[in-house]
């Protein structure tokens, strides 16, 4: 039967929106730590931006090679296939933990030739290395985080998410309140104290979610011990196959992000800082969209399992049309209320009223992103992951290209690297439209 684009639209949002929730209580959690460390020290932000993108490009490239398996896992679902949905988790939740494993190690040990490379200064250096060794053990929960928000999300089951992000983000608040300031008698840890309070409240989190997992009945795609003791590495593989082009593009962007980071350091050392608070705004949206974003990959690919195209065409649509109202409800706020917005994250007058045209156009830039976004969830849940990762390594050439051409050349400064990201994700997501159209053609045909 054809359900109406108003159905799809409530699938949609019962999926997504408790996703939104947990994201949207992350990041206002994210929000009030970078409050707090950029009223306790300027440069704590510009330490936060430096750390921030290597961590997350390691972080997120364990998160993305777990979707290979969220898609097979929704297509099998769609197709009802029960023996392939616990082939798929049952090795997924086997084989999901090696890598973070690795870089736990790597982040304790290493950090500083990677922040030597970004060309953190010398009164930023001993702030990142602070911070990201307090952080390290973090990463011993992402394979597990992954594979168990898989299971929620391909169970159409993502209630427990919001609970979980309150119980996280509402810990790590406190602590952060406790320990960047040493407040309740402990000593005022700054930055360190920052990183220290996230990974407690997440390790909490995680206890909470590990109880649903185990004890929850509405997961229909939860895998059985026999299916995780029987689970083979070949089936992890294939979804490694998919997944790993996810991963890579994740990889790219974040590679681009760095490079972007560079750049702003060869400007002064207050630039990283400048461009982490506009992305701390905007991130607000981006989880928003993400969140659709997801919500659209595992619903498209069950869309691939039926052979059903309305579906796959009316979850597209329905996912774009929530994204706009959104960009549109950021560019209001851009628009009348910048200095408010602004000065939750610095006292600094002088960066308040340069940072306003930023935020405006991080605004204006969001229709393209959103259109990156859902598409290219679209495209990934019709089981092509390839596609994504070659425009997006082109998208990374791209940006650093014409940043260095604005920065060095055109002398434009930070307005230069939001130039650029305006013109990378406008691009992106014309091609990425016209692949789309190319899948939908070449399915009715």
């Amino acid at each position: 039967m054809k359900l109406s684009y108003k159905q799809y639209g409530k699938r949609l949002l019962i999926l997504a929106l408790p996703i939104i929730m947990n994201n949207i209580i992350a990041q206002l959690q994210m929000i009030i730590d970078r409050i707090f460390l950029g009223h306790a020290n300027d440069l704590y932000m510009s330490a936060l931006g430096n750390v921030s993108s290597p961590v997350w490009t390691t972080m997120s490239f364990c998160n993305s090679l777990v979707m290979g398996a969220s898609i097979l896992i929704s297509q099998s679902v769609g197709a009802e296939k029960r023996e392939d949905i616990g082939e798929y988790a049952g090795a997924m939740m086997k084989y999901n933990n090696i890598i973070p494993i690795f870089l736990c190690f790597f982040w304790m040990i290493f950090p500083k030739p990677v922040f030597m490379i970004l060309g953190v200064s010398d009164n930023v250096m001993p702030l990142c290395l602070g911070y990201v060794r307090w952080y390290a053990p973090l990463f011993l929960l992402t394979g597990l985080g992954g594979s168990l928000g898989v299971i929620l999300q391909t169970s159409n089951y993502t209630k427990p998410l919001v609970v979980y992000g309150c119980i996280r983000s509402g810990l790590n608040i406190f602590l952060d309140w406790m320990l960047i300031f040493g407040n309740l008698g402990m000593p005022a840890l700054g930055i360190e104290g920052a990183a220290i309070a996230t990974v407690i409240a997440e390790y909490v989190g995680a206890i909470y979610i590990s109880v649903i997992f185990f004890t929850s009945k509405k997961l229909p795609t939860r895998p059985g011990w026999n299916d995780v003791k029987k689970g083979h590495f070949r089936s992890y593989l294939n979804a490694a196959k998919l997944g790993i082009n996810i991963a890579l593009e994740d990889f790219a962007w974040n590679i681009g992000n760095m490079i972007l980071i560079r750049i702003l350091n060869s400007i002064n050392e207050y630039a990283a800082g400048i461009y982490t608070i506009i992305f701390g705004v905007e991130v607000l949206a981006v989880v928003i969209i993400g969140a659709i974003g997801s919500g659209t990959m595992t619903l498209t690919s069950e869309a691939i399992g039926r052979k059903n195209l309305a579906q796959y065409k009316g979850i597209t649509l329905c996912a774009y049309a929530v994204c706009a109202i959104v960009t549109v409800v950021m560019i209001v706020g851009a628009v009348l209320f910048p200095e408010q917005i602004l000065s939750l994250f610095t006292s600094d007058k002088t960066v308040i009223a340069s940072c306003g045209v930023y935020l405006l156009l991080i605004g204006i830039n969001l229709f393209s992103k959103s259109g990156n976004i859902i598409i290219g969830n679209a495209i990934r849940g019709s089981g092509n992951t390839k596609w994504m990762l070659f425009t997006q390594i082109f998208g990374t050439i791209w940006i650093v290209g014409v940043a260095s051409v604005l920065v060095f050349v055109c002398r434009l400064g930070i307005l230069g690297v939001f130039l650029a990201v305006l013109l990378d994700e406008g691009v992106r997501a014309l091609i990425n439209f016209w692949k789309y159209l190319r899948i939908v053609k070449k399915w009715r045909e």
